[in-house]
């Protein structure tokens, strides 16, 4: 039996399908032990960041995507709304802040925001900004004149998520394609935002497609500097909600990996985390994710609650950092 080669990965965007599916398949205890190395050489491994995550504009949007109750095209009772106050976007800024949290992220259910809207935006920006916190925001795609003037307001980070592997991705959304996605992250890492971007588990994709996914994340020109991983959660009257659960092995492995492929990168733990034992939360960290989303609820869908969090935490030993104990 050759020796197995345990030498720490170089930042690289140069990853082949071959050499992560071979990760995919590591015997699990390698696994955890490459990705905890990488985590290592780059974090502190007792230190997580957290987020919060508000919807500022709920439902009715015209993709079609097969998981999210916020298709217009699915009948999953939630009503649509506009896009909400600005003074009731800052409360709730300064509720996550005095939580813990120093990131927040604000989602609109927009195919693509208008102009018009990028008014607004940019000065919630600024004021969620002048309380001390990180900003993102996801509101869909971008045009390059979109992305500068969102920097230009001081947004940290831009979301824009995969989602999977470009060769499953027709099975789950029509209405826009791997490329547009592309072409978004393309004009935020142009305007000199950070890139938050993954992909979701659980979505009736194979093994391969999961490959995939992290092979497109993994040679991205950068590395996105947030790679959030999210469980599906199954939700009546979407496409999806009888789509069969997947194995918690297999979903660590998906963290293990994408922390191997991309080591400096906040790897989250996102959606998906309320069906989550503490057993499997924990290993998901020691698989080297560094960062969740706090709070109660994330967009539409239910999210374990501060108390829950700071529980499993004080098991683990385990604190909140800003940025995770970046080395």
């Amino acid at each position: 039996m050759n020796a197995i080669d345990r030498s720490l990965p170089s930042i690289r965007t140069d990853w082949t399908r071959a050499e992560i599916r071979a990760l995919f398949n590591l015997p699990f205890p390698e696994l955890m032990f490459r990705a905890q190395s990488a985590h290592r050489a780059h974090f502190d491994p007792a230190k997580v960041q957290l987020s919060t995550l508000l919807s500022i504009k709920t439902g009715g949007c015209p993709e079609d995507c097969a998981y999210c109750p916020q298709s217009a095209h699915h009948d999953t009772d939630l009503k649509a709304s506009k896009l909400i106050d600005h003074d009731e976007v800052l409360t709730a800024a300064r509720a996550a802040r005095d939580h813990g949290a120093t990131r927040f992220c604000m989602g609109a259910a927009w195919r693509a925001p208008k102009d018009r809207d990028i008014d607004e935006l940019c000065t919630v920006v600024e004021d969620v900004k002048a309380l001390g916190l990180e900003t993102c925001m996801t509101l869909g795609m971008l045009t390059r004149g979109q992305a500068d003037r969102l920097r230009d307001a001081g947004l940290d980070y831009y979301n824009h998520n995969l989602d999977t592997s470009p060769e499953f991705y027709g099975s789950i959304i029509t209405t826009r394609t791997y490329q547009e996605r592309l072409d978004t992250l393309s004009h935020v890492r142009d305007a000199g935002m950070a890139v938050c971007c993954g992909g979701i588990v659980g979505m009736g994709e194979q093994v391969e497609d999961r490959v995939g996914m992290v092979h497109a994340l993994a040679t991205l020109p950068k590395h996105p500097e947030s790679v959030p991983i999210n469980l599906l959660v199954r939700v009546k009257g979407t496409p999806l909600e009888d789509v069969s659960r997947v194995d918690p092995i297999d979903f660590v492995r998906v963290i293990a990996v994408s922390r191997i492929t991309m080591p400096r990168s906040m790897v989250r733990l996102s959606a998906g985390r309320e069906d989550m034992s503490d057993e499997l939360q924990a290993l998901c960290l020691l698989a080297g994710a560094n960062s969740i989303f706090s709070g109660d609820q994330l967009l539409t869908t239910p999210n374990p609650g501060d108390d829950r969090d700071a529980a499993l935490f004080a098991k683990l030993g385990i604190s909140a950092d800003a940025h995770a104990g970046g080395r």
